[in-house]
């Protein structure tokens, strides 16, 4: 029997409202769709007279100059994307290289759209604070043109009595330097290949030829010896190829410059399956045996039709390892790693049916094989589904989980519950109302009707939650950590 309706919780929305500059923008390679046309656009720009082709460079260079931070360098990257496009008897001037690279790249605002699906985690940086004060990395959705989204960051203070401080949005957007090469390790590669369904013999064939640690680059050799004297069926082989490329595209590794603020880092798609977008990243701090702390974020990757799981490590926000999550439960949207292992285990929530709340173990953090539903709808705010905001709270009480449940005219509440310390697939607490809804004013956005978050933090006893409102903008609640206990119902 449940028991009778409590007070309303007291969420206190700070007037701090997050929103996106169109003004922020990164530069991308800029091809066009026929590639035929690169050498007709490099032959035009060649032809261009001596005097005119410095005149235009000037130009380019006084209005981009402000706008980017070495903008010569974004040239020199995209003329090295058209090298192979250069006629072979002209070697073009340094003038005509600056030209070349500009042609050959466009300006993308990243917060143009929208804004939104925060995360928040305490900075690595905790030095010269005053007492009571925590410095804090909020991690955000952009989105821009067609409505692909990035990953980029604010940081700055919670003091004391939790007001926010945010410090300074940096002019300048950096995307990241790219490593082309990276290592994979042999038997987890192989283990994937059999999962995504690749023909077993011949990814044996190929890895068996490479050591435990291989690059990119061997693994393409190797599939270049094979495709040029098939052993197997060609279309086997073709199939197969196609997947081990997909799988090596999908594992890479980004860096910013360290001297660079944290406003200025967009991780922006680079591999084909996250072309449409980086989405819903939730970031935690996580502790090992020895406390040391790494910085884990699960994401999903889009490529117009599917979507995958991504893990993203780091030390620093400086360093980024993107990696493949893998298992038969490595699936769907929505997955949140707690804060810490629980016995010997890995744990992870995920929402593998889209439906129901799942969580999962593993001894290997990249590998998730089996799920169990923890959650499943239960009242009216929540009939068409529920699933997590985030990342566990741990208190002395239980893991805080921050959910959201989808009702009527798809109406996104955030509620919360409570799990058990040690055996976190009971729930021990829960409450039976939503924590915030979405009023009169975050109501209107992209997808209307919807408050939303990827990731809270407890200081200075209050939970602070970060949300999105209406996938357009982003704002602040908080609630005292207390009082959001005594206001669950206990459920056992």
């Amino acid at each position: 029997m449940r028991s009778k309706k409590r007070q309303p919780l007291n969420v206190k929305r700070k007037s701090i409202k997050i929103t996106g500059d169109i003004s922020r923008v990164i530069t991308r390679l800029h091809l066009p769709d026929d590639r035929y046309r690169v050498p007709k656009i490099i032959e035009r720009i060649l032809s261009l007279p001596d005097k005119a082709a410095e005149n235009l460079v000037a130009q380019i260079l006084t209005d981009f100059s402000g706008r980017h931070s070495d903008i010569k360098h974004i040239f020199e990257r995209h003329l090295n994307e058209v090298k192979g496009y250069l006629p072979r008897d002209r070697i073009p001037s340094e003038v005509q290289k600056i030209l070349i690279g500009a042609y050959f790249t466009k300006e993308y605002a990243i917060e143009s759209a929208a804004l939104f699906n925060p995360s928040i985690v305490a900075h690595p940086d905790q030095r010269h604070l005053g007492k009571g004060s925590l410095r804090f990395v909020m991690s955000l959705r952009a989105t821009g043109e067609g409505h692909v989204s990035s990953i980029v960051f604010r940081s700055g203070v919670l003091d004391r009595r939790n007001r926010f401080r945010f410090s300074p949005i940096s002019d300048f957007v950096e995307t990241p330097d790219l490593k082309l090469d990276p290592i994979f390790k042999r038997y987890p590669f192989q283990r994937k290949l059999n999962e995504m369904g690749a023909v077993e013999k011949i990814t044996v064939h190929i890895l068996n030829q490479l050591p435990e640690d291989f690059t990119f680059n061997a693994l393409l050799k190797k599939i270049e010896i094979l495709g040029a004297k098939p052993l197997f069926p060609e279309a086997d082989q073709d199939r197969t190829f196609e997947v081990m490329r997909w799988l090596a595209d999908s594992n890479y590794e980004v860096s910013f410059h360290a001297d660079h603020h944290i406003s200025e880092r967009v991780i922006f798609p680079v591999s084909k399956n996250e072309s449409r977008g980086i989405e819903d990243a939730r970031f935690v701090q996580f502790f090992d045996n020895r406390q040391e702390a790494t910085y884990y974020a699960t994401y999903t990757a889009y490529n117009g039709d599917t979507i995958l799981p991504q893990l993203i490590e780091t030390k620093d926000f400086i360093k980024f390892n993107i990696l493949t999550l893998n298992g038969k439960a490595a699936q769907n949207k929505g997955m949140a790693l707690f804060p810490r292992k629980i016995g010997d285990h890995y744990v992870m929530l995920s929402r593998q049916d889209g439906e129901n709340n799942h969580i999962m173990f593993s001894e290997n953090i990249h590998f998730w094989e089996k799920s169990q539903i923890i959650q499943e709808p239960e009242f009216p705010w929540e009939f068409i589904q529920v699933g997590n905001c985030g990342s566990p709270l741990e208190t002395d009480r239980g893991w805080i989980v921050l959910t959201h449940g989808v009702g009527p005219v798809r109406r996104y509440c955030i509620s919360a519950i409570l799990l058990d310390l040690e055996n976190p697939t009971k729930i021990v607490a829960r409450l039976d109302e939503p924590l915030l809804s979405p009023h009169e004013k975050e109501r209107e956005g992209y997808v209307p009707n919807v408050v939303y978050s990827c990731g809270a933090i407890i200081h200075n006893d209050e939970v602070v939650i970060p949300y999105a409102m209406s996938d357009f903008n982003s704002g602040i609640a908080t609630v005292d950590v207390s009082e959001l206990l005594n206001a669950m119902r206990k459920t056992d």
